[in-house]
């Protein structure tokens, strides 16, 4: 008996995971004693409710019908008052205890029931609760970590980062890492009809949620399903709602501790679009070009960044276009500089016509355009680049009223494309993109040139 206690002893603390003990459980008694399977349970004292030990984020309630659900609750009930195991359709059920206090329960399913077996139970009981016991404090000492690993991001994030274009995604990334098996929804409010719009992922196909998240004003607290399976956490800051977080569960339920763990997240949350929000309006000026209202130079550096970052750590694809307006000098020369802004306006108008609702774009400098696609691989920002193309040499300029001796005149682009790379920068970016912008030139411009696609890249852009 003393041999098989140390041989479970010495297995058991070798595992470190729940489904490493079940396995070590199943072996070791089908190995040991007439067993055909093994089953742990532990009792969860938040929601007081079974759960499943090696996949603890189900509930008993979830795995079982109602009938069994409530013979499972019965024995676990009697086994706490009597303190001994019940033998019951060749199952055997045995408690586990920690300083006399019950924690859950053992279900072995058994050819027969002997006095070996109930003897080593008795002793081995304990050390499997100790080692149950160890992995459920290790996950809620993991849990808080990760909660305040969690609150620290968002705070750096406040003060570093103000686009919420950025903002929104790593928020939703943070929840997703805390709140495992749940499905993350961030919804924000339009400023136009004070209507929500999803902003992260990209679908939601949950009319239930779309009910729920309506009827939120900014008195609102989280609303919680009556099966505690999805969660409604409204952003509420300086007594106005523009927004919410919602969690869907794919299996099991939020406890007492995540909803209050993620209350605390949706404030901290709330506080930092808000002031992303307000950061915005004043950066505004400061960020955009005066003449054609895109980005200027130093702030599609910033986003350029934020972009490859996003695609590095998310493992998307990202492009880059490259546009010049070619002969804009000779356009300046001939018609003077008023109309070069003029074609200047006309173009950054054509282009953010032509673009989706999520892509940048911003003036590089001179008659130099960068437009960044993000989740676009190279096939498809040719496709954009082409398409753009064709949208500007279509397109007349009427300058008749700055200089009356003309009426209309076209211009044409010619454009580079770069698809990100595993060791791409910033930098490389903007040179690869650019190396396929002077090959179009060099090939008789009003084209588009891929680098991906470059034979023999140029070594230096002229």
């Amino acid at each position: 008996m003393l041999e098989k206690i140390s041989e479970l002893s010495k297995l058991l603390n070798s595992s470190y995971s729940a489904k490493s003990i079940l396995t070590v459980l199943n072996e070791f008694f089908a190995e040991n004693f007439p067993c055909i399977k093994v089953e742990l349970y532990t009792f969860d004292f938040t929601t007081s409710q079974l759960r499943d030990f090696s996949r603890n984020w189900l509930y008993i309630d979830d795995i079982f019908d109602k009938e069994t659900v409530i013979k499972y609750y019965k024995i676990y009930s009697d086994i706490r008052t009597k303190k001994v195991f019940e033998d019951i359709d060749n199952k055997v059920y045995y408690p586990l205890k920690q300083n006399e206090k019950f924690i859950g329960m053992l279900e072995l399913s058994m050819v027969n029931v002997n006095d070996e077996l109930l003897s080593f139970l008795s002793t081995a009981s304990d050390i499997i609760s100790l080692k149950v016991q160890n992995i459920i404090l290790n996950e809620k000492m993991q849990k808080n970590i990760n909660f305040h690993d969690s609150m620290k991001n968002i705070a750096k994030i406040i003060e570093t980062q103000y686009e919420l274009n950025y903002i929104v995604p790593l928020i939703g990334e943070m929840f997703d890492k805390f709140v495992s098996n749940h499905l993350i929804y961030i919804f924000l409010k339009k400023t136009s009809d004070d209507a929500f719009e999803l902003v992260w992922p990209s679908a939601c196909n949950d009319s239930k949620i779309y009910d729920m998240i309506n009827i939120l004003t900014d008195k609102s607290e989280c609303i919680l399903t009556a099966d505690k399976k999805t969660g409604i956490f409204p952003l509420i800051s300086e007594k106005k709602l523009f927004g919410c977080i919602v969690t869907k569960s794919m299996e099991g339920k939020l406890n007492e501790k995540e909803v209050d763990y993620i209350v605390q997240l949706t404030n901290q949350v709330a506080t930092t679009i808000n002031r992303a929000n307000v950061y915005a309006e004043i950066l505004k000026h400061a960020t955009l070009d005066a003449l054609t209202g895109f980005y200027n130079k130093r702030q599609l550096n910033e986003r350029l960044k934020q972009e490859l970052s996003n695609s590095q750590r998310q493992k998307t694809p990202l492009s880059v276009i490259m546009t010049d307006i070619d002969f804009f000098k000779g356009v300046n020369d001939t018609y003077g500089h008023a109309v070069g802004d003029l074609v200047l306006r006309t173009i950054s108008d054509v282009i953010r016509l032509q673009l989706r609702e999520y892509d940048i774009a911003g003036r590089y400098g001179g008659e130099e355009f960068t437009i960044i696609l993000p989740n676009t691989n190279a096939k498809s920002a040719v496709m954009v680049a082409e398409r753009l193309r064709k949208a500007v040499e279509k397109t007349k300029i009427d300058i008749s009223k700055l200089s009356p001796e003309h009426k209309k005149i076209n211009v044409t682009i010619s454009q580079g494309v770069h698809e990100v790379q595993k060791d791409d920068t910033v930098e490389t970016l903007i040179m690869n993109a650019d190396k396929a912008l002077y090959k179009a030139k060099m090939d008789g411009r009003n084209r588009v040139i891929c680098s991906n696609k470059m034979e023999k890249p140029l070594e230096k852009v002229k």
